[in-house]
């Protein structure tokens, strides 16, 4: 901890190491640190390891820095069949793989906290090598599953092409994506009909085929096999929580779209997030306006960020033209009062200051939005749906889908933010401070195998989006995450709260795999009664159980695990 007289002096640059701190951090989780390897050390821990495939040292960071492992071993094949030899080497001397992509996630999907440097984890990079692109038809492409989504967008908007909605960080892997049914928002705006080669689900409702290193009982060896989405098999492949290795995806796209993105921060919660039944300027009104919504609550602040995207072939007039993505730099780097503040939270353990900081933060966004020209932009999809950079303040994060039907948006919104309000002023109340950071809201569909547009598609099985057979009227999913600064005091007791209120007041809630869930007073990713009922109740026992079946059947061996994949899948 940060000597408190540090702060008390202001001839001292105190503010240099709480920026350093939290940008240090960022560099840590954003890059993987390798070293090389001794080949004497190489050939005596990994014997026979093959050839051709050089090896690391490697930390392992996520996104931020709470799950961290230093000194594993590390190698980034140079194509899919270098994937397999790798495998097969792993199968055979005991060891696990996991597939490292960005890192950008939170729950240890990849590798769990505490993980030794001697322990038989072997990372294997994705981003290195498999990232090659190209067109499978004019609605299709081939992509690697180490290409970055950014990357991805790029690629398919030089040849007009396009996605309806995506995840906002433009560093993610797609291979990490797909694990996790990453997704954006949107649904059809009022009146809005669907495109061709488009869906309102997640990414993993594009896939066409995939290619995974599976075992294969007649070779006696795991081998790359490519799978149609229209084999029963895919349905656990397609969102598989890095249970599977997947070198190769063929994705359904769609013609590309310009986007108006209009943000305000002159609405009141009380009035954004109201009660259903009222004619005000309500989360659900814009949702039927537009389609494509977000909006971002800095904690102790009475007017959330509002985001609302809309198809515009042509330029408005008052909108800005914008030729590239991240055109919030207020948000993407972390400006020096709030950085001093998230500073002194953590290192002079100043938890008090979570109002103080909420405020900067809606601040610092309204005098942005202005500053930047960017309240108004329109331009190619990908340059309004991109907008987190690795920059940004790294902050821990749960997240929850709700399945409900888009009637009930309005209700299952107004619900959940008046209970984190009540429960966030009963912490205050007792001088606690558990977050510090914001509550976002996203709206989706649900993951529709017929917008993949091939016969026989079948759904994700493991998707939060996955349609519940025992509830056609579900059409819609409201995506809740609330962040806090890595840490904070209180936090997994609170929201335990939230989540218990979440999986008892609404039959759809799913978990969203790539954040924070199953929480006890003081942990999260622990409670047993989450883990091992609550999670596969939410899909169906019987989904849960063929999920897991092919799983295992595909790595009988268990070479794509981990201790806690064990736990959630045992």
């Amino acid at each position: 901890m940060t000597d408190r007289s540090v702060s008390n002096h202001p001839q001292d640059d105190s503010s240099w190491s709480r920026r350093g701190f939290l940008l240090s951090a960022a560099a840590l989780a954003a890059v993987p640190i390798l070293l090389p390897a001794d080949p004497a050390a190489a050939a005596e821990e990994l014997p026979d390891f093959p050839a051709g495939v050089a090896l690391h040292r490697s930390a392992y960071r996520n996104w931020v820095g709470e799950i961290t492992a230093d000194g594993l071993w590390a190698c980034a094949p140079a194509g899919p069949d270098q994937v397999a030899e790798v495998v097969n080497w792993a199968w055979r001397h005991g060891w696990r793989v996991r597939a490292r992509g960005s890192s950008h996630g939170w729950s240890p999907l990849t590798v769990t906290e505490g993980t030794a440097s001697d322990a038989p984890v072997l990372l294997v990079d994705t981003a290195s090598h498999l990232t090659a692109l190209s067109l499978d038809s004019a609605s299709a492409v081939r992509a690697g599953t180490g290409v970055t989504l950014e990357a991805l967008l790029t690629y398919l908007e030089e040849h007009g092409l396009g996605v309806t909605a995506a995840p906002a960080p433009g560093d993610l892997t797609l291979g990490g994506a797909l694990a996790v049914d990453a997704h954006g928002t949107a649904v059809p705006a009022d009146g809005e009909q669907r495109l061709p080669g488009q869906t309102y689900g997640s990414l993993s409702n594009r896939i066409l085929s995939l290619t995974a290193v599976v075992w294969d009982e007649d070779s006696g060896a795991y081998v790359l096999r490519e799978f149609s989405r229209a084999e029963a098999d895919s349905a656990a492949l397609l969102t598989h929580l890095g249970r599977a290795f997947v070198t190769e995806v063929v994705l359904r796209v769609g013609a590309n779209s310009n986007l108006r993105c209009v943000s305000r921060v002159d609405i009141p919660a009380a009035e954004l997030f109201a009660a259903p039944g009222g004619d005000g300027r309500t989360f659900a009104s814009f949702l039927e306006q537009a389609g494509r919504v977000e909006a971002i609550w800095f904690a102790y602040t009475e007017f959330p960020w509002l985001k609302v995207w809309s198809v515009a072939p042509t330029r408005p007039l008052t909108s800005r033209r914008v030729t590239s993505p991240y055109n919030y730099p207020f948000s993407d780097n972390v400006p020096t009062l709030v950085a001093d503040l998230a500073g002194r939270m953590v290192s002079d353990a100043a938890w008090y200051l979570a109002p103080v900081l909420g405020n900067a933060q809606l601040d610092v966004a309204t005098v942005g939005l202005t500053a930047t020209l960017s309240a108004d932009i329109w331009g190619p999809s990908k340059n309004t749906l991109l907008y987190i950079k690795p920059t940004t303040l790294r902050v821990t994060a749960n997240g929850y889908a709700v399945l409900t039907s888009r009637d009930q948006v309005q209700r299952v919104v107004s619900e959940f933010t008046d209970f984190y309000r009540e429960r966030l002023a009963a912490y205050t109340a007792q001088g606690r401070f558990p977050v510090n950071g914001t509550v976002e809201i996203r709206v989706t569909g649900l993951d529709d195998p017929a917008e993949a547009e091939l016969e026989g598609a079948r759904a994700p099985l493991l998707s939060a989006l996955r349609a519940d057979q025992e509830h056609p009227e579900w059409d819609t999913a409201v995506w809740l995450d609330i962040l806090t600064l890595p840490g904070t005091p209180y936090a997994e007791a609170f929201l335990r709260e939230i989540e218990q209120f979440l999986l008892d007041g609404y039959d759809g809630t799913r978990v969203e795999w790539s954040k924070g869930w199953a929480y006890t007073d003081d942990a999260v990713w622990e409670d047993e009664e989450v883990l091992g009922t609550a999670i596969p109740g939410s899909f169906g026992e019987a989904v849960w159980g063929q999920a897991a079946g092919v799983l295992d059947r595909l790595d009988p061996h268990g070479v794509f695990g981990n201790a806690f994949l064990d736990r959630l899948f045992r």
